[in-house]
């Protein structure tokens, strides 16, 4: 994060525009707006200007060109916005010396503070930038949000501002207000604000304060959420998963799990790394249940985050059979798995009505020296087979592969770090494919795909990574 977000306050703060045309005048508007006591310096005034500062008092117009760091002095904040490179710069350098943050108009090199695109639903309020990278991106992600978030929401805001006192009375504990304000503003409380009805919803707001006030344990019971984060790029993770995982107090996540995903949780939860890369687990799978369980004892909501699908090769049967032995609530999510989506990134379809009828996953890592399966069961060539965890048993399994009937030329693909910017596929056959992957050397995670669907990862490949 190159830039942090702050709002600021500006009811009757000093704020210093330099420059009186076009654009000078949309900064002024926006300033205004947040209350800020405005000095324009400039030689002249476009006519929409001069009449937002007469109705702006004690905002004023300085009739003169930018002469010095004086003109600056007392300000909060300093926009220059002249058609000047030359006199924006000296206006930065001026700022700066003063301490005091400046924003340079289309010079975010100047600038110690850059302007968001803003969402204005008061006093609620969005705020999108780029780091000075791409204004127009920050307003089209402005415009499709506008379109998600109704006017009324402001009505929302001030509602649940104006009871926030009573709330914090009457439960003390945070971690139960917070709750209480999640059960008010995502259920029929918030509807009857948002469609006119305040008072019904206010009515509505005291009853179940009450409640809650006689029955605070309604407000403690854990639950546990069991997500499928997805091979990796987070635009894969589910509507459901990211409303859950925003939810949760607690986030349990893994080596498999992109980081990306993690930091989609809530700033405020904690965050508890249980590992699971091959023969070094930082925490034993049944400390880990326990863990599950012992958390949501504790009236928390936790979300497991795990790669691709909990239940294919994700050992989530496994963590929740504990939960439901000890009747603790829990939802299972499902994600893509990472077949689906190393298959659909690498332009490998799985099935294909002229080279496989069917596909079978595998689990492909080593017991000892083996893979263990019913090899023969394998030999159909009509068959697509997709390895899990097979990158350290690459060579055995291209051997057991031979050895029970497929042809040394059966196409095979292994794709590293799938659906990510890092992808990479390495094709070969059965024959050569433990030999390309020992020169390039790939890492975990990686998927096996094997048979003739491989083939057509030439023609149909489309995401950009190496190959």
């Amino acid at each position: 994060m190159e830039t942090l977000p702050l709002f600021h306050k500006l009811v009757d703060a000093p704020v210093v525009l330099v420059g009186g045309g076009q654009v000078a005048t949309r900064k002024a508007r926006l300033l205004t707006s947040a209350g800020a006591t405005l000095t324009v310096i400039a030689p002249e005034l476009t006519d929409e200007l001069a009449l937002l500062l007469d109705d702006s008092a004690p905002c004023r117009w300085q009739q003169s060109r930018y002469t010095g760091p004086g003109q600056l002095q007392g300000a909060r904040l300093v926009v220059a916005a002249t058609p000047e490179y030359e006199v924006n710069a000296a206006i930065s350098r001026d700022a700066n010396t003063l301490n005091i943050p400046v924003n340079v108009v289309d010079s975010p090199q100047l600038c110690s503070f850059l302007f968001p695109a803003i969402i204005d639903r008061s006093p609620l309020v969005i705020a999108i930038g780029s780091g000075g990278a791409s204004p127009v991106l920050a307003r089209r992600l402005r415009r499709q949000i506008e379109t998600m978030v109704p006017a009324a929401y402001g009505q929302l805001a001030r509602f649940a501002g104006r009871l926030r006192a009573a709330v914090a009375t009457a439960l003390p504990e945070v971690e139960l207000r917070r709750r209480f304000w999640e059960q008010v503003l995502d259920g029929p409380i918030a509807s009857k604000v948002l469609n006119g009805r305040e008072a019904e919803a206010e009515q509505a707001f005291h009853t179940l304060l009450a409640d809650q006030q006689q029955n605070p344990d309604a407000l403690a019971t854990g639950e546990v959420f069991l997500i499928g984060a997805g091979p990796g790029d987070p635009d894969l993770m589910t509507f459901k998963a990211l409303r859950l995982l925003q939810t949760a107090d607690v986030v349990l996540y893994d080596r498999l799990v992109n980081p990306a995903i993690v930091e989609m949780a809530r700033r405020d939860a904690q965050r508890i790394y249980v590992g699971k890369r091959r023969a070094d687990h930082s925490m034993p799978q049944p400390a880990l249940n326990q863990l599950l369980v012992d958390l949501a004892r504790q009236g928390r909501r936790v979300a497991r985050l795990k790669g691709g699908d909990p239940f294919i090769f994700g050992r989530g049967g496994e963590e929740i059979e504990l939960l439901a032995g000890h009747r603790i609530p829990f939802q299972v999510v499902p994600g893509i798995t990472a077949a689906s989506g190393a298959a659909c990134y690498s332009g490998i379809p799985l099935t294909h009505r002229d080279h496989a009828q069917s596909v079978r996953f595998v689990a492909g890592y080593l017991k000892g020296d083996r893979v263990d399966h019913d090899w023969a069961a394998f030999a159909s060539p009509a068959e697509t087979l997709v390895f899990y965890m097979g990158l350290v048993g690459l060579a055995e399994i291209c051997r057991q592969l031979q050895a029970h009937g497929r042809a040394p030329d059966t196409p095979v693909a292994l794709i590293e770090r799938a659906t990510l910017p890092e992808q990479r596929v390495l094709t070969g056959t059965l024959a050569t494919i433990s030999e390309i992957v020992a020169h390039a050397q790939p890492q975990a995670p990686t998927l096996i795909i094997v048979g003739r669907v491989v083939q057509l990862q030439r023609e149909l490949q489309w995401f950009g990574g190496a190959n």
